[in-house]
């Protein structure tokens, strides 16, 4: 089939591969002069299938409430906030069932799960060197933090995760530049877990995706989406020209403009940006055998926040805003990022001169899990609302919908993951 892909993210790009190496006709369309330069940008690179976790979970706005307004806090309004705004957060809201979050922390490990395989296996098949590191570890300050955990604990006992509570000189025997200066309680260690440049892999899967013969035209904005004149068939409509395309089938992986492009067709998908923000710098070169930055990637459990090593660089991310501007930086939730990274590596990173700050969206659904499958259009499919967990979901969103497009079983349940329970 002749098969157009809807925005060149780490969602994308995925899904352009895995539709080629299924031997599809695939173009992707992208409004950016590059892949991976919006969500994909320069998020913290975590894939730990594990901590997957729905945001809408039981107790939840309460806390968004309690510490809404503290400085350091990991969730923040931006205020005003528009109409579509007040209803996802009321969806969410409503959405903080046991019931819900249950069924949605399901549906997104069995997904995150199969996800990392099928990165590994892309990895390894394709021979690709990007910037990555194994294992993942979670600080936990005080006892308070420890038992904020617990619960989450017994999610990776029983989803049969490998991890270990380790205090605090056995994290420094893992971490050894861990600041010696910052007292804390202990961490929890995930060694089946790493850290991978999400960027760095989408060009080069990008790269591959082409030698398939993928064609990427970029700096091309999709203005709408119509039915062809052909049963089942669909047509991009390209800013610019006069004459939609017509098009065999269509995959919609664009982001937050998904939400736009598909309500003209029926299709209201509630999809609200929760703002992240990382700031990446240059290692600085450390003294002989003493190390200064992290081996591979660690959470601040109180404040959100991740360190990643990737490669030659530092980078620390984090926050969760609703509401805003993307072009507005909250310095606060800046400030917090430098905080972190100078409790726990204080010396690990040029602060200075050549200090990469970033601020991306995260196209977030209000019950959690993405929207993966058809959806009720004929010849329209959809891979949206991944969230900030769109690294950790790509592959097997991808393979998944591959499967579906071709007519084939998908090797994991969907169930849960439709169109349905939005319309």
């Amino acid at each position: 089939m002749k098969i157009a892909v809807i925005g060149a993210g780490i969602i994308g790009v995925t899904t352009a591969y895995e539709l080629a190496c299924d031997g599809h006709e695939v173009t992707v369309f992208e409004r950016r002069g590059a892949a991976a330069e919006e969500t994909s940008f320069a998020n913290a690179g975590i894939v730990a299938p594990g901590y997957v976790t729905p945001w809408a979970a039981p107790g939840m706005p309460l806390k968004v409430l309690k510490h809404m307004f503290s400085r350091h806090a990991a969730v923040k309004v931006g205020l005003p906030l528009s109409g579509s705004e007040l209803a996802w957060m009321w969806r969410w809201y409503r959405a903080c069932t046991p019931q819900t979050y249950l069924a949605s922390r399901a549906q997104l490990q069995r997904l995150a799960f199969y996800s990392h395989q099928r990165l590994h296996q892309i990895t390894a098949d394709l021979k690709l060197d990007y910037d990555r590191s194994d294992g993942y570890m979670v600080l936990l300050r005080s006892q308070s933090d420890s038992d904020m955990v617990q619960a989450g604990l017994q999610v990776l006992r029983d989803a049969g995760v490998a991890f270990a509570l380790l205090d605090a000189a056995g994290a420094r025997k893992i971490e050894p530049a861990l600041n010696p200066d910052t007292a804390f309680l202990g961490a929890i260690h995930l060694p089946g877990d790493e850290v991978g440049n999400c960027r760095q892999f989408c060009l080069m899967l990008k790269n591959e995706s082409q030698s398939l013969g993928v064609e990427f035209s970029f700096n091309t904005s999709v203005s709408g989406i119509t039915q062809a004149g052909r049963v089942g068939g669909c047509a991009v409509q390209i800013e610019g020209e006069t004459t939609p395309r017509a098009i065999d089938a269509v995959v919609m992986c664009a982001g937050l403009s998904s939400a736009r492009l598909l309500r003209p067709l029926g299709l209201k998908i509630p999809m609200a940006a929760v703002y992240g923000y990382s700031i990446s710098a240059p290692l600085r070169e450390a003294q002989a055998g003493q190390p200064n930055a992290p081996q591979s990637a660690v959470m601040d459990e109180r404040f959100k926040v991740a360190i990643s090593r990737l490669g030659n660089r530092v980078r620390v991310a984090g926050s969760a805003e609703i509401g805003g501007a993307p072009e507005r930086h909250r310095a606060s939730s800046i400030q917090t990022l430098y905080k972190v990274l100078n409790d726990w590596y204080p010396g690990a990173a040029a602060q200075t001169g050549a200090v990469q700050i970033w601020k991306g969206a995260r196209p977030m659904l209000p019950d959690g899990p993405p929207v993966i499958g058809a959806s009720g259009v004929p010849g329209l499919w959809l891979n949206v609302g991944h969230g900030s967990s769109g690294w950790a979901l790509s592959c097997g969103s991808a393979r998944a919908l591959a499967d579906m497009v071709g007519d084939k079983v998908p090797a994991l349940d969907l169930s849960g993951l439709g169109v349905s329970r939005y319309v």
